[in-house]
């Protein structure tokens, strides 16, 4: 079983195997204590081996160590006829080691109770790894449609499976505020409901008239983060301001542009689309925003704090004589460069936390604050400028990696989104754009796959639309030495796809068959919005 995704760096394949007996054992050496736990975890139940801990024997055990003259997520993996070794150059290394490891074991290792009369073996093996990306990120809205911890908790152990270690939280939004902030109540209490949802794309006549919600309480962050840490992944949260914010301001309607509109008569927003209703630029809402950002820091302990700063319409702006007061006292020269003072206010303030701010690359219009980070999103032109003025940059580009949008041009494709993004589309995407120098280069931090969650209302819409395509994008964020795009070996990718499909079936993901949707997961009827033709590679 050595058809191994992401594919490692360099393997030597020996003949013969080594089996795993009723003895097999864990040797943890220092600062691998959580691997070995997770191993008992995961390959204990599935095997029904009991890994006791091991010491000072070379037979019939399993070894973990920390190397330091490895590269940090770096590992080595051997597998001799008298044993197991992984070696990290951290915890992280091991842990991915760990992760190379249950593949080898079979795709019944995924499973949590053994099959009965299963053997277990290891091919004799020297594989020697590490990680293109420092950053290898999927981002998960849960504010369009909310998740339940306990599959935000299962999605961690997706991404750690795929070797991925960036969780970007998106939590609030329009249609939804996540996260339980003790000073401001109401954000949960009136902005994490909704009384109704549209079905389907905003333009369909459908709507599903029931409400629907939720929201983390500030424990269930604790325990989704520290659960993430334990998989060496880091969770970024998304606060979106100052658009993408009418949940908070039906909470609050003062946060609002009262001289405008009557914010009181707002609701949390029941369709999608870009939303009008944006942050009104005053001290209070700064004031309030920070409140939100204390309690935010102490929960989250991640470098980056994401900001959104994306779709923010400008027109109750010019129609607001608050905000044009707050640009004439300002002495800038329009709406935008106010959106720039917001962002940039953020920016300072997290600055002296010593935190660093990111956000979707609108937040370069009007000028950028030097520590702050972009996710390119509006194809690669964000990130190529971002670079090219030295702020580090993920890529995230809306054409090649937005994974609600289409994997197939079929009518039986459900509420078809955007372009269509084949498994192969994903595994032949670039994230570093050619147009930037060695330099520039250094300066893309990594990549990530983006989740929206407009039209998929359960768990398993979503396993649909990010599965079996985050494994292709796995690869392209994980493996050193991929070639070009054009000259990827995708036939190759496949034959270890057919592997992989198995090992998703015994983890339970309803990914998307390679033949196409099952009935059950299709959606006659649900009106999408399709973009014919090949994105835009720009």
């Amino acid at each position: 079983m050595t058809e191994l995704i992401p594919v490692p760096h360099r393997m030597e394949r020996a003949e013969g195997f080594f089996e795993l007996g009723d003895g097999f054992g864990i040797e943890a050496g220092p600062g691998t204590e959580d691997t070995a736990l997770w191993l008992r975890a995961t390959l204990g139940p599935a095997t029904g081996l009991a890994l006791p801990p091991k010491k000072g024997s070379e037979y019939d055990v399993l070894h973990l160590s920390v190397r330091p003259g490895l590269d940090a997520e770096a590992y080595r993996l051997v597998i001799a006829p008298h044993g197991v070794h992984i070696q990290g150059g951290s915890p992280a290394g091991v842990f991915w080691g760990a992760q190379t490891l249950r593949q080898l074991l079979g795709p019944d290792a995924f499973r949590r109770a053994p099959l009965p009369g299963r053997t277990w073996r290891l091919p004799l093996t020297e594989i020697r790894d590490s990680p293109r990306f420092r950053w290898r990120g999927l981002m998960l809205d849960v504010a369009r449609h909310f998740m339940p911890k306990d599959g935000v908790l299962r999605y961690l152990d997706l991404m750690a499976a795929h070797k991925l270690n960036v969780f970007h939280f998106h939590l609030t939004d329009d249609q939804g505020w996540r996260i339980e902030i003790d000073k401001y109540p109401r954000l949960t209490e009136i902005g994490s409901w909704r009384a109704r949802t549209k079905f389907g794309h905003r333009a369909s006549p459908l709507w599903e008239e029931k409400p629907h919600g939720g929201f983390y309480t500030q424990d269930d962050i604790r325990e989704i983060v520290a659960y993430a840490a334990e998989r060496h992944i880091t969770v970024v949260p998304e606060i979106d301001v100052p658009g993408h914010s009418q949940a908070a301001i039906a909470a609050y309607p003062e946060l609002g542009n009262t001289d405008v509109i009557d914010t009181s008569a707002l609701m949390v927003w029941d369709t999608w689309g870009i939303n009008p209703n944006v942050l009104a630029p005053t001290d209070n809402t700064l004031r309030f925003y920070e409140g939100v950002f204390e309690e935010v820091l102490e929960l989250f302990p991640s470098e980056f704090i994401h900001v959104g700063g994306d779709e923010c319409l400008k027109d109750q702006w010019k129609q607001s004589p608050t905000a044009q007061a707050r640009i004439k006292e300002l002495g800038l020269v329009d709406e935008d460069g106010l959106q720039s003072w917001f962002i940039g206010h953020f920016d300072r303030w997290l600055s002296a936390r010593g935190r660093r701010l990111i956000g979707w690359d609108e937040i370069l219009e009007g000028g950028l604050a030097p520590g702050a980070a972009v996710s390119s999103w509006r194809g690669y032109a964000g990130g190529i400028a971002a670079a090219r003025a030295g702020h580090d940059v993920v890529m995230c580009p809306e054409q090649q990696v937005y994974l609600d949008h289409r994997q197939d041009a079929g009518a039986d494709e459900p509420v078809p989104i955007g372009y269509v993004r084949t498994l192969e589309d994903v595994y032949r995407f670039e994230p570093v754009p050619p147009e930037l120098t060695p330099e520039q280069a250094r300066h893309v931090l990594g990549t990530q796959a983006n989740v929206w969650t407009e039209v998929m209302e359960d768990q398993a819409r979503v396993d649909y639309q990010t599965f079996p395509r985050l494994a292709a994008f796995a690869e392209v964020a994980w493996s050193v030495g991929l070639p070009a795009p054009a000259q990827r070996d995708f036939a190759a990718f496949e034959r270890r796809m057919a592997v992989h499909y198995r090992r998703l079936d015994a983890l339970g993901v309803a990914y998307r068959p390679p033949a196409g949707p099952l009935p059950w997961q299709q959606r006659p009827g649900v009106l999408g919005r399709p973009i014919e033709g090949a994105p835009p590679n720009r």
